[in-house]
Formats: structure tokens, sequence, C-alpha cells
């Protein structure tokens, strides 16, 4: 494994209490950096932060990232308790169910819109003050290939993602000239609970669609956006990330 320097950095990471999320959490421990852990399940947390304190400093906060007031009182939290934030790793997200675009009830559709993008911009925002004033930040979101190529049956998800890659080229350049770095990764498929979820018809497609012929793996992953949260990465902002195994048409 690499070496990423994140010594004396603070990073909040959202649904960080299993799969990707929690892949990203212990990356950044191992790398040295403190991590406030934020997620809905209650539970899982609590379990998970009981096996990682023996990696470094960690908090936990129950938090619903589509929920304004939720945010800014977790993030106010995380910034007392820990002192600064460095970092924020907007992971949190929903892929819902597989249907027709035309057929997606539209509750469903408001409930992926607001955890996917609406969760990203209130937890960016419930940060960057901070981040200002230190001079200092990294922002990684989590997009997806299907917000550049677009999943059939999935179009919620697909749309939710490309917002989020939307936003991220605009915040990068809101923030270029305050030392605070905005990117987000764009990966296909992960070994997560979320794709195990998914009919087989569309992990077929998923895979039929991918040159390398298999997922990736959370450490892939987590490696990446390990080096997109360090001091290295000070050059690339707005930027948009693939880690899709030549999935990637754009």
């Amino acid at each position: 494994m690499n070496s990423i320097d994140l010594k004396g950095r603070v990073a909040i990471v959202t649904g960080a209490a299993r799969g990707l999320g929690l892949a990203i959490t212990e990356r950044l421990l191992d790398s040295g950096a403190a991590v406030a852990m934020w997620d809905t399940e209650r539970k899982g947390l609590e379990e998970q932060a009981m096996r990682l304190q023996a990696k470094g400093k960690v908090t936990t906060a129950v938090v619903d990232v589509a929920d304004e007031s939720q945010v800014e009182s977790a993030a106010a939290t995380a910034h007392k308790t820990l002192g600064r934030i460095d970092i924020l790793v907007n992971n949190a997200g929903v892929s819902g169910i597989v249907r027709r675009s035309w057929e997606y009830p539209l509750d469903e559709w408001r409930k992926i819109m607001a955890v996917n993008v609406d969760g990203v911009y209130l937890c960016s925002r419930a940060v960057i003050p901070v981040m200002i004033a230190q001079k200092y930040g990294r922002i990684v979101n989590l997009a997806s290939i299907a917000g550049k190529n677009g999943n059939p049956s999935l179009t919620p998800y697909s749309t939710s993602k490309a917002a989020v890659i939307g936003f991220t080229k605009a915040l990068g350049k809101d923030l270029a000239k305050d030392g605070v770095i905005v990117n987000c990764i764009t990966p296909t498929a992960v070994h997560t609970e979320m794709v195990k979820s998914f009919p087989q018809k569309t992990v077929d497609y998923i895979l039929e669609q991918t040159p390398m012929g298999r997922m990736g793996t959370t450490d892939e992953l987590a490696a990446m956006v390990a080096w997109m949260c360090s001091e290295e990465c000070s050059f690339t902002t707005g930027g948009v990330f693939d880690i899709s195994g030549g999935r990637a048409t754009y």
C-alpha cells in the first residue's frame, strides 16, 4: 500500500458505516487522519468505530445528509471536538429501485435527489466556511460512471450523479483561490451492499460495459480518494477522476 501523508488532518466521511465509506474511512485513518464518521445507521457506526479506534481518532454522528439541521449540527460538533475540518468525503448515497424511466415513482425520485444531490450540497456548505478560514480544504464527492454514461432503469440515480459532477465543477471554480480543492470520483460498480441489491440483469449490463470484465474493489477506490484528500492533490480542482475498468467513454 502506498503511503499517503494525512497526519494532523481531520476528515468527515458520510455514509461511513459500511461499503465505500467504511473503506475510505479506514484508508484515511491508516494515512494518519482523524475521522468523523457520519451515517444514518447508529448500530453500524458504533460497531465500526469501536473496531477502528486502534487505527486512530474516530468520532461518530448519526446524520441524515438530506436534513439541513442535522448536517449543520454535526459539522459544528465535529469542528468543536476535533479542532478543524480539513477533508470532506461526500460518500452517502442511495441507488433507488430498478424501474424504467417513465415508470419511476415521483416520491422515490425525490428521495434519491434529496440524498445524492441535496446531501452533497448541504454537507459541503456546512464545512466550507471553516475550510476558507483555514485557507485549506479538500472536498471529494462520490459521483458515478452512471452520471456520465447513464444506466438504464436507474434514471434518477444516473441523473443525481450527473448533478454531482456539475456541482463539483462549479464549486471547484468558486473556491479556486481559497485554498479549497474540490474534485469528484466516478467509479463503475464496486462490490458493496448497494450493488448486491441490483437485479442480475443490471449487474450483467455493468460487466458487459466494463472492458476489464470485473467490478472494482473498495480498496482500489479508497486509495484514489486518499490521494485526492492529500496536499499532493494541489493543482486539480473541479476535476473528475474515473475508476471504471475502462468503461468511461469521456
